[in-house]
């Protein structure tokens, strides 16, 4: 072979391998690409699956109201967690919030009273401040006046007749809850106060007597475990001693029956004999 031919023959194969090579670099650049972008894919897959076992192991919390302090106008009750309390606890307090219930009141008592003046008070929580009061005067068949004092505590003096009054609690012009209060005169305090039933002694003695009683039962019972097996003895001599009396008395009216039959017996006998001798 010249060595003209030989040059051509080696060119060529250089050009085929250069070829060959540039092929395969996309190819190659193009899959380490894709390896390299399963990660981010992987990495957002594993997030997404620890978020949903968070979410699984998040507690559902349960709550429960409690009882509202009042049964009309404003007042407090306690949220109880049911599920989740801290230390395993089944039920834990979460806070205390306000709870409302009918506005009207009805008619209520004074906070305090002696002889010559009257307290009342308007249906209110603390903080006092927080509401707005109105006292009003009533009168029969006529408007209300309504008075200057505007605060919680209304203090009123006793007169010759007696007196009616109400207190709105108000929350911005809301109203929260309404009551009336009657003031009477000395004579009718006096009046309803004598006519009262003395309810305080009758239930102290009533409370005494109860008292006393479970006292000497609980006593009779300490009595009756400490000393069983004289008990147990005591009441088996009794039994006893009935079962032999029923025997006795059921041997004796054997015996009075018998005696009772016998007259009427012989004289049967007696025939009998004389008609075999004949």
């Amino acid at each position: 072979m010249s060595p003209g031919l030989t040059g051509c023959l080696s060119g060529l194969l250089l050009t085929v391998g250069w070829l060959f090579l540039a092929g395969l670099q996309p190819a190659w650049g193009t899959n380490v690409t894709a390896v390299q972008d399963t990660g981010p894919a992987h990495e957002s897959e594993s997030e997404s699956d620890g978020e949903g076992e968070v979410s699984n192991r998040t507690v559902v919390k349960e709550v429960e109201f409690g009882m509202c302090t009042v049964t009309c106008g404003v007042g407090m009750r306690e949220v109880i967690l049911t599920n989740g309390c801290p230390g395993g606890e089944s039920k834990c307090i979460v806070r205390v919030e306000e709870c409302r219930g009918p506005v009207d009141c009805g008619w209520g008592k004074p906070i305090s009273e002696s002889l010559g003046s009257v307290r009342l008070a308007c249906i209110h929580i603390s903080p006092v401040n927080r509401f707005k009061y109105m006292w009003k005067l009533l009168r029969p068949d006529q408007q209300a006046i309504i008075l200057a004092n505007d605060s919680a505590i209304l203090e009123v003096h006793r007169e010759a007749h007696p007196l009616a009054f109400e207190c709105d609690t108000l929350e911005n012009n809301e109203l929260i809850a309404t009551v009336k209060f009657t003031v009477y005169t000395l004579t009718e305090l006096q009046i309803r106060r004598s006519s009262q039933p003395d309810t305080d002694a009758v239930l102290v003695f009533v409370l005494t007597i109860g008292v006393i009683i479970c006292v000497f039962v609980i006593f009779v019972l300490i009595f009756i475990i400490v000393n069983w097996a004289a008990v147990k003895a005591f009441w088996g001599a009794r039994s006893s001693a009935a079962e032999i009396q029923s025997e006795l008395s059921s041997v004796r009216y054997k015996d009075s029956n018998s005696l009772d039959q016998a007259p009427t017996e012989i004289p049967v006998e007696d025939d009998a004999l004389s008609e075999w001798n004949e």
